[in-house]
């Protein structure tokens, strides 16, 4: 019996212990979520564009293919290369984030300028007529491209923000950060692309005059959403960026974006104020240093790396 009450106790504490380090794995992963929630923001606005255009068949299966290949890229590829990092070269972290927020703060001055300035076409191209499945394939591959960049800034923020010894949690909160944002991501995006079709069933053959008002609503509104969504997603782009970099910059020692950025909001918001106002402040001012940033970065992407543009014909 004292034999069977020791085995008893010993299961019960590993219960405990088992418990505990979920918890824990738990909170790490809570933390590193909030933390990379910004980047996921331009990720779900951007994905929808690479489904547009095809039959409404396809888009299910299509967003189905690109969250299985990001899904790889952050569980196969980018979780076990940056915990290699983690572990033999954490020096290297901080220089990641940084080139990651400047291709953030590129990407979203670049939206913006596109915007204001109008986008020019160099050249003519010809057309070029492709099956509807290769069209497919090409969509499939250039957002899985995309998406790894964005999964690599999200699962970098996600790593930095976790604190702890051990590497089964980091892993694992790793891994449970990479799931739970493709589940949102691919989700909402599923959502979006199919949120016009069931407005036109339900436009067709609602019951009622009001559903059927709800139905048109829906086709008419998706078009405004799509694009108030894509603004969003610039404007996160530009502020997640921005940060990342005044951050990382701190953490090297290069310590004067932060301090000017700390300084203007204690003028505006005044000394020891708190809430949500000196945030907004300071999502401001990264946002403006992010655009600062992205449109000097322009013209040395386009002088310097535009021949390895090749790889990324989508963009």
């Amino acid at each position: 019996m004292s034999g069977l009450l020791a085995l008893l106790d010993d299961v019960a504490a590993i219960a405990r212990l088992a418990a505990a380090q979920v918890d824990d794995i738990a909170a790490h992963a809570a933390k590193a979520t909030g933390k990379s929630a910004g980047v996921v923001v331009d990720d779900a606005a951007v994905t929808p564009k690479y489904v547009t255009g095809l039959p409404a068949a396809r888009e299910l299966p299509m967003v189905a293919k690109i969250a299985a290949g990001s899904i790889v890229s952050k569980l196969v590829i980018l979780l076990p290369a940056l915990l290699l990092l983690q572990a033999f070269a954490p020096w290297v972290i901080a220089p990641l984030l940084i080139l990651g927020g400047a291709y953030l703060c590129f990407e979203g001055a670049e939206k913006i300028w596109h915007a204001l300035l109008g986008h020019h076409d160099e050249g003519h191209e010809q057309a070029e007529t492709i099956s509807a499945a290769h069209l497919e394939k090409q969509r499939v591959q250039g957002a899985i491209k995309t998406d790894f960049i964005l999964s690599a800034e999200i699962m970098t923020i996600a790593l930095s923000t976790i604190e702890t010894d051990s590497l089964l949690t980091r892993a694992a909160a790793l891994a449970a950060v990479a799931i739970l944002f493709t589940v949102i991501v691919y989700g909402a995006v599923a959502l979006l692309v199919k949120v016009d079709d069931v407005g036109l069933h339900l436009s067709q053959t609602g019951p009622l005059g009001a559903i059927r008002a709800f139905g048109r609503g829906l086709v008419v509104a998706m078009p405004t959403v799509l694009n108030v969504i894509s603004a969003v997603g610039t404007v996160a782009m530009l502020w997640v960026g921005g940060s990342i970099v005044v951050h990382s910059l701190h953490t090297l020692h290069v310590s004067l974006p932060h301090d000017v950025i700390g300084a203007a909001v204690t003028w505006i918001a005044g000394d020891g104020a708190s809430g949500a106002i000196p945030w907004l402040i300071t999502a401001f001012l990264d946002a403006v240093l992010g655009f600062v940033l992205g449109s000097v970065l322009i013209p040395a992407v386009n002088l310097l790396l535009k021949p390895i543009g090749v790889l990324f014909p989508e963009k």
